[in-house]
């Protein structure tokens, strides 16, 4: 049996959030806010403690700065349970930070500073334990400088080689990001993007058109995380799922789709069905959105089924 129901490579990001924000103070003023906190975020750290939350054992592979935040990251990490040994402090960097700006109907514009993601690179020395793992998720492609200069693409390879489970998430702004994503995908098993990703990576607007895109590069199945319109699952067998969101207040939207990805995890580790592994990634991302802060809302694997069976859906 692996070591890890599930390693989580990729993106992991100090954030600092705020709400409600609707404007930046003119000049020198200040403006007051109801709430701020910290979190690690990211398509990789938010999946990883969700995944811990839930019960899983999970490892982190990423990087951090010599600096407070990098510690900050290490600590919350490790108080939520995530194995950090393969977490490198990257000389010549800082960690990864974000101010988050949530506005009242919960969207987040963000300021972030690109730090450490980039710097990480995963040894062959470190590859056993890397892949020591049920599943493998790899998230926040197109913000790893040196892992996406073909690294990526080697784990993902060995892992299926390996017998595990993979999934994929990205950090994508332009359709320029395709070409670090295409060689991923005939090694993955679930790509998992937002719309804005999926329509950015593919240059298509129609979900459908953009699924069988994504499905014609190699990919297994891709699910479409599509906010408050659910979500989407096609894959290469032509199983077609359409699930719609939970009806919920929300209170910020940052992170949902990272979250996502833990609870999906946790469903194929339970040996789910993938209308519940889908139902499970959903129901951990619109917890998230039930509070500030990537992952807030969400406590515990018991607290994330209940919320599945009482809570209505659009």
């Amino acid at each position: 049996m692996p070591t890890f129901d599930y390693t989580s490579v990729g993106f992991y990001t100090f954030d600092c959030l705020v709400r409600p924000v609707t404007q930046i103070p003119p000049g020198g003023d200040t403006y007051f806010v109801d709430e701020l906190t910290l979190a690690v975020s990211g398509a990789a750290g938010s999946a990883a403690i969700v995944a811990a939350k839930h019960g899983l054992k999970v490892q982190a592979v990423s990087g951090v700065g010599y600096d407070d935040m990098g510690d900050w990251v290490l600590s919350k990490l490790a108080h939520f349970g995530v194995d950090t040994a393969n977490v490198e402090r990257c000389d010549g960097f800082t960690t990864s930070s974000s101010v988050v700006t949530t506005r009242p109907d919960g969207a987040r514009p963000a300021l972030h500073k690109r730090g450490a993601t980039a710097g990480f690179y995963v040894n062959d020395d470190q590859i056993d334990r890397v892949l020591d793992t049920k599943i493998l998720h790899v998230g926040g492609v197109g913000l790893m400088d040196r892992m996406d200069q073909g690294r990526n693409a080697e784990i993902l390879s060995e892992a299926r080689a390996r017998g595990c489970t993979t999934t994929l998430d990205v950090f994508a702004s332009t359709q320029d990001d395709l070409s670090k994503i295409t060689p991923l995908l005939k090694n993955t098993d679930f790509f998992m993007p937002s719309e804005e990703e999926a329509k950015a990576l593919s240059g298509l607007e129609d979900y459908e058109d953009i699924a069988a895109f994504l499905l014609d590069q190699g990919v297994g199945a891709v699910i479409l995380t599509l906010g408050p319109d659910g979500a989407m699952y096609r894959d290469r067998d032509g199983t077609e799922i359409d699930i719609p969101a939970y009806a919920i207040d929300v209170v910020c939207t940052c992170g949902c789709g990272d979250c996502f990805n833990g609870g999906f995890a946790t469903g194929l580790h339970l040996g789910r069905d993938l209308t519940d592994c889908i139902r499970l990634g959903q129901a951990a991302s619109a917890q998230n959105a039930t509070g500030l802060g990537s992952q807030a809302g969400v406590t515990d694997l018991e607290n994330t089924l209940s919320f599945m069976r009482t809570t209505p859906t659009k």
